[in-house]
């Protein structure tokens, strides 16, 4: 039986997290290749609906990535994504979807090596996790 690869969605704020994203790619660090990177402007446009289509939809796990506090590019923004994502962990966990599926934190533009270690961290988390209870489920 072949090992169980999870797809991950990774959100990455366009001002520092997509372009840690980038520092890696051109240092060339060794990433997982099951991470599916979507550029968003800020963080804090990462609705929780959005986390929740994913997870419903059968991805294994949800990575959102933004500026470090006191550093977003919209001044509050990932103040707000500090406070909505542990609410969608909580609502994760009440319809019996392990909460650690998502995870937040925060890379900025000049941390590639953070932004490797972030990301293949939670790929390995999530295979111990094993596959999305909702994968496959048709609605």
């Amino acid at each position: 039986m072949a090992e169980f690869s999870p797809t991950i969605l990774a959100f990455c704020c366009n001002w520092c997290s997509y372009a840690g994203a980038d520092l890696a790619g051109v240092s060339r660090l060794q990433m997982p290749p099951n991470i599916h990177i979507i550029r968003v402007m800020c963080s804090a446009s990462v609705k929780p609906e959005y986390v929740l289509k994913a997870i419903s939809g059968g991805v294994d796990g949800v990575l959102v990535l933004g500026c470090h506090i006191g550093d977003c590019h919209y001044m509050t923004g990932n103040h707000r994504t500090a406070k909505r994502m542990p609410l969608v962990q909580k609502v994760l966990k009440e319809v019996g979807i392990d909460e650690k599926r998502l995870r937040l934190d925060w890379v900025s533009a000049s941390e590639g090596e953070k932004f490797q270690k972030v990301v293949t961290d939670f790929v390995d988390e999530v295979k111990q996790l094993g596959p999305n209870p909702m994968r496959g489920v048709k609605w």
